[in-house]
């Protein structure tokens, strides 16, 4: 007769899983050195080692300088001077009238040409014919008192004959006559890229309390007749206007037309490590306004020049397009620290994987018996290496099983086919739950012959239960007799 299955008390599973995993928190793990004598593991092992030390010495520690201590954006000051004289049509214009603001700042503009709309006051007048909805055939098609913020006034409500040509646009009261009606063109590049701008620029990194400019420090008159040279005349920030705009890649004559923003950028990148002499400044230059998008490649703003005639106000209006200079000053100064070349050290030694040897015997490397004074052998980064070796190795789980072992609190080696045996030091009934077991006695061998092992209800075991017996009793009968049977 089948012997009945027992059950286990509620709450009986958690408990054991409780104190399984109580049990396992306070383990210690310690690493297993195999020496595997692959030559096609032991390249691509010393491979995988080179790239990553190459990666460290090269990349880290020699371009990016991850030894030192780092600060970027230094404090900036900038101060510009523009000179030079050109001419439009009857007329001769200098810095005072070209340039905007005048006060020298690290953002202005030249002048390069303007539509200019000379005694504008206050009064009545067509339409510009560009507004939307100001063309009309009637006084119907105006609206008395309207006011179109794109317009240029307060419509009258009246349709009135154009400046030029036969079309009709509303009338309104506002400053007249409209821009596009009267506007004259002048262009002021003639002579613009002969201008030049004087570029004064320091910079301070307060973390390391370093100071430096971009102006020689002489007193020779050495800035009244020098002009920037990147190789000869490195401190000499005078620049003209044409060589701005040739370095940017740009037309000055298409620049001029419709102008542009263009962009003088100063790099201030320091190795404080070295002397202050080897800290200097590099300049380059690129238009920064979108010049291949047409609604808003260009540049231009306007402004208004005001008098009185007879008493009366009067205004020039001035469109005018020129090229901006926008300065730009970016940088980053490094200093040796001791903080970051630890962190960085450790880390490329933990990414290669350090591994310390035995001082003495066959542990160390290459098998040698004479003492390792470093305890140091080659680094081991291994775990690409190891994963190919228990994964598509030919004797992978025998590798496995050389690799991981547990030993009890004795000191026995507890065996790889635990399934198979049981030390009687240790408890039977902790061993039949970690394999899916429960026991009953044997029937044959009366209360000492020990424990038969039959599945779990719910789990399946991965072998076929063997029989367990005392080691005493253990003979080649029960070692040879086949699972399922009973000893006799």
């Amino acid at each position: 007769m089948a012997a009945a299955q027992p059950k286990y008390p509620a709450g009986a599973t958690a408990r054991r899983l409780a104190r399984g995993c109580w049990s396992a928190l306070w383990d210690y793990e310690t690493p297993k050195v195999i020496v595997v004598r692959n030559r096609r593991l032991g390249v691509l092992y010393r491979a995988v080692q080179l790239l990553i030390l190459l990666y460290f010495v090269w990349y880290v520690f020699i371009v990016q300088k991850s030894y030192q201590e780092s600060e970027t954006g230094p404090e900036s000051s900038i101060i510009t001077k523009v000179k030079g004289i050109t001419t439009s049509e009857h007329k001769v214009w200098d810095v005072e009238e070209y340039v905007k603001p005048p006060e020298g700042g690290s953002v202005f503009s030249i002048i390069t040409r303007v539509e200019a709309t000379h005694s504008q006051t206050q009064g009545t007048c067509p339409e510009s014919i560009r507004v939307h909805n100001a063309t009309c055939l009637s006084d119907a098609d105006c609206v008395a008192g309207e006011l179109d913020m794109l317009g240029n006034g307060l419509r009258t409500g009246r349709c009135v004959p154009y400046y030029q040509g036969p079309s009709k646009t509303c009338e309104v009261f506002g400053w007249c006559p409209v821009e596009d009606g009267a506007s004259v063109s002048q262009f002021l590049g003639t002579m613009a890229p002969n201008f030049t701008i004087l570029i004064k620029n320091s910079i301070h990194y307060p973390k390391f309390h370093f100071s430096k400019g971009n102006i020689a420090d002489r007193t020779d008159g050495y800035l009244k007749r020098c002009t920037f040279h990147e190789a000869s005349d490195l401190y000499c920030p005078i620049f003209k206007l044409g060589f701005i705009v040739e370095k940017a890649g740009e037309s000055f004559t298409e620049l001029a037309h419709k102008g542009g923003v263009i962009g003088v950028i100063i790099n201030w990148d320091c190795d404080l490590d070295l002397p202050a002499s080897e800290c200097n400044p590099k300049y380059s230059f690129r238009r920064l306004d979108p010049k291949h998008v047409p609604a808003s490649s260009g540049y231009n703003f306007r402004f208004a020049k005001y008098y009185k005639i007879n008493g009366t106000t009067t205004r020039t209006l001035i469109k005018a397009y020129g090229i901006r200079i926008d300065v730009i000053v970016h940088g980053q100064a490094g200093k040796f620290s001791l903080i970051p070349t630890i962190i960085n050290l450790a880390t490329a030694l933990t990414s290669v994987g350090v591994v310390r040897n035995p001082l003495w015997g066959p542990s160390g490397c290459g098998g040698s018996t004479r003492p390792l004074h470093t305890g140091l052998c080659w680094p081991q980064g291994s775990f690409l290496c190891d994963w190919i070796l228990l994964t598509f190795m030919n004797k992978n789980k025998v590798y496995s099983h050389k690799k991981f072992d547990k030993t009890r609190p004795g000191g026995a080696r507890e065996s790889p086919a635990r399934d198979l045996h049981v030390d009687v030091g240790t408890s039977v009934a902790e061993h039949l739950h970690e394999t899916g077991h429960h026991r009953i006695p044997v029937q044959g061998l009366g209360a000492r012959s020990g424990p038969r092992l039959v599945p779990h209800p719910g789990i399946q075991p991965l072998t076929p239960p063997p029989q367990l017996v005392p080691t005493g009793l253990l003979t080649s009968h029960h070692l040879s007799q086949p699972p399922g049977t009973q000893a006799s």
